[in-house]
């Protein structure tokens, strides 16, 4: 019979690393909490009828957010045979808080003191023998990045599963444990023998998730409301108070900190990168120079090789001309004698429209890989820091920065991700927002739109980032001066790890897992979609027979485009190719790139050998091209996405006012974009001038419009009705 080992412990105290040391998971380690935001499962090496669950990280069983949530139904429900409890060895205090929770489960538990490295570079000591006989289970130093005794703990892990329960060391005053064992006794048989002791403390601090349980036994209630009498204090602050002091009586015995008193390299770095005045100039500098190099120096050279050459004409290699894969397959048909209606289909629907999307792979594997140094190295853990300094201003935390870090990649994890903020307010305003950062599917309608109408200007693609980060700002103050998100943010801890190399291993496997996540995409839902733009575009019905058409303009795409292009004209990009590419990026933003590169075709349309990007800049002006960026930027996400809101909503009201919020904005932004860029240049006024006028207006007010949330309170006096004041 198999047995299931489940780590848990604090985020970012090494668990995705030391679930990837012992399975041989590829599962990506990125350097702030909040990275795992489900249990995920893997088979130890060498043992496979040994499953290791990796458990989102968690600051204690007390489930405030949804992650502690899944954690604990897992440890409650599943009953893992044993649990190792990964420790930072560097924080201790704070990582043993969950321990005495967790051994309070009655599972038998192991615990691993990790990122030993570290803390021997400190200086510091760490009796690990006496911290065993104190807190009562077994403890092995391990280092999971350096893979240092990880399979000795799994091994401690897999013999303690034999264990038919945990014994736990007595560490609450003599009264509180008293009340706790009154409590177990009360219980009955309502509660499983392992569980009485943790369901008795729950109970005791009035946890609201158990509390069903205190009315078939009333005497609970006398006993606590005794202890609280007795103590003075409510009934979670007496558990925490002597969870605290157990844990402080630990540490003193068995730390040993260095006797330096020097600024360690991450001290001295964060002085500068996390400065009050300097933090945002270098985050700005930072995600510039990213977008930079990743769109318009390295990663564009890339990309005009893989467009000009592997998906055009071909190229030169040691002398030999190798022809691209347009010419391949059409040398190949041609052999063949295919039937043209064929030939078209491959040709111009699924290798132009495809390959369009492809080309543009280079560039976003440059981007991810940036983006994994900066979330392996611990800068993006300080840019949420650094965040929260600004979304505390509006009403959200640097929790939800997190989830748009994440985002970056693609904005179905980042979705997910919000799973960590407590506040179901900010979550769901998280939730809203969170697909406003430009996601790696994203990428390509930015290098499109630089590349073909700016001529690679290097501010064109940051541009694109910091639309999203003001588009976020703007909604979260907006949003939080109305009924629905008002509130106080919830509060923000997050230990900031320090700064370290990455392994390569890790920041290629995070490039090539998004890069790869990208490629599939482009092999199945593109593939498809590109098929249906490229028949849909060269059929439809002429004279009144329906056929294969000479024209695009007198397919049934056309007609479809033709029918919703005036919705989008005050944008300034009206015609029905643009209007067909905005849409089909609603089933995936890659679409929209792959769209274009179906109907402008992707074979040379000129005897000077102009190309698809060439013809496209002919349909946009600088300013409509820039309006049709921000609008496919700003606007509802592709179908996977919103799936992953309609999921994380639990709520089908909620999903469609976020959806339909995001479609708005994206449409007042964008028009304000055109119509006012427009007036600027000389465009004239117009009607449409006006209406972006006054939405900027409206933008105004609504930013600057008291936050009478935030001036009045309620407050409740005996016999009076309530007040606000």
């Amino acid at each position: 019979m198999g047995i299931t080992i489940a780590l848990a412990g604090n985020p970012n105290s090494g668990k995705t690393t030391l679930f990837n040391s012992l399975t041989g998971s590829n599962q990506f380690v990125g350097n702030w909490p909040g990275v795992t935001v489900e249990k995920k499962e893997g088979k130890l090496k060498g043992n496979k009828e040994v499953t290791i669950t990796d458990l989102p990280g968690i600051y204690s069983l007390s489930p405030y957010t949804l992650e502690e949530v899944v954690a604990r139904n897992y440890l409650l429900n599943e009953k893992p045979d044993a649990i190792l409890n990964i420790i930072d060895g560097t924080n201790l205090e704070r990582n043993l808080y969950l321990s005495t929770q967790l051994l309070e489960l009655g599972i038998p538990t192991v615990m691993a003191v990790n990122m030993m490295d570290v803390v021997e570079k400190t200086g510091d000591k760490i009796a690990i023998q006496k911290l065993s006989d104190k807190i009562g289970c077994p403890v092995y130093e391990i280092s999971a990045l350096k893979n240092k005794g990880v399979m000795e703990a799994a091994k401690a892990a897999i013999k303690a599963s034999t264990s038919k329960k945990q014994e736990v060391v007595p560490y609450f005053s003599p009264e509180v444990e008293a009340a706790i064992a009154s409590i177990s006794q009360l219980l009955g048989e309502q509660v499983p023998v392992s569980q009485k002791r943790f369901v008795a403390i729950k109970l005791f601090e009035r946890d609201d998730k158990i509390s069903q349980v205190l009315n078939s036994i009333p005497d609970v209630e006398q006993i606590i409301a005794g202890e609280e009498r007795q103590k003075d204090d409510d009934a979670e602050s007496i558990i925490t108070s002597d969870r605290y002091e157990y844990i402080t009586e630990i540490t003193s015995e068995i730390l040993r900190k260095g006797k330096t008193e020097k600024l360690t390299t991450s001290d001295k770095i964060d002085r500068v990168v996390t400065n009050r005045w300097l933090a945002l100039p270098i985050f700005a500098v930072v995600m510039w120079l990213v977008y930079y190099i990743s769109v318009s120096t390295v990663g564009s050279w890339l990309t005009d090789w893989a467009n000009d050459g592997v998906f055009g004409e071909g190229w030169s290699l040691f002398g030999m001309d190798i022809p691209g894969i347009p010419v391949l397959v059409g040398n190949a048909l041609s052999a063949l004698n295919v039937a043209p209606w064929l030939e078209g289909l491959i040709l111009d629907g699924i290798v132009g429209g495809v390959g369009a999307v492809l080309g543009f792979v280079p560039q976003i594997l440059v981007l991810f890989i940036f983006l994994a140094f900066l979330e392996s190295c611990g800068y993006m853990a300080r840019v949420a820091f650094i965040m929260d300094r600004i979304f505390r201003k509006f009403g959200l935390s640097g929790k939800s920065f997190i989830p748009m870090l994440i985002g970056t990649g693609c904005g179905i994890p980042g979705i997910m991700a919000s799973r960590t903020i407590e506040n179901e307010r900010d979550r769901r305003m998280t939730i809203m927002t969170t697909t406003f950062i430009p996601c790696g599917a994203k990428l390509p309608i930015i290098a499109l739109i630089a590349g073909a109408l700016f001529n690679g200007a290097s501010w064109v693609a940051p541009s694109a980032y910091f639309v999203g980060i003001g588009a976020i700002i703007i909604s979260g103050i907006i949003l939080k001066k109305t009924k629905m998100f008002a509130g106080d943010p919830a509060p923000f801890v997050m230990e900031l790890p320090a700064y370290h190399w990455p392994r390569i291993s890790d920041v290629l496997r995070s490039m090539w897992e998004r890069g790869w996540s990208f490629i599939k995409k482009a092999g199945t839902i593109i593939l498809l979609s590109t098929i249906f733009i490229w028949f849909t575009s060269n059929f439809g019905f002429v004279n009144g027979h329906f056929g294969m058409v000479e024209d695009l303009s007198d397919g049934l795409l056309a007609a479809i485009g033709r029918g919703i292009a005036w919705i989008f004209i005050p944008l300034g990009w009206g015609d029905w190719q643009a209007a067909v590419a905005a849409v089909t990026g609603l089933v995936a933003k890659e679409n929209v790139v792959g769209t274009f590169g179906v109907l402008f075709k992707y074979a040379e349309v000129s005897e000077e050998g102009q190309e698809i990007w060439a013809t496209l800049a002919t349909s946009f002006t600088a300013l409509s091209a820039y309006s049709f960026l921000v609008f496919n930027l700003l606007c509802a996400p592709c179908f996977a996405a919103m799936g992953a809101i309609r999921r994380e909503m639990n709520n089908a009201k909620w999903f469609w006012f976020a959806v339909g919020y995001q479609t708005l904005f994206a449409y007042a932004v964008s028009l304000c974009v055109f119509q006012l860029g427009s007036l600027f240049t000389g465009g004239g006024f117009t009607i449409w001038s006006a209406v972006a006028i006054l939405v900027v207006a409206l933008f105004i007010y609504l930013l600057f419009r008291p936050y009478k949330q935030a001036t009045k309170y309620e407050i409740q006096i005996p016999g009076i009705k309530k007040k606000a004041i």
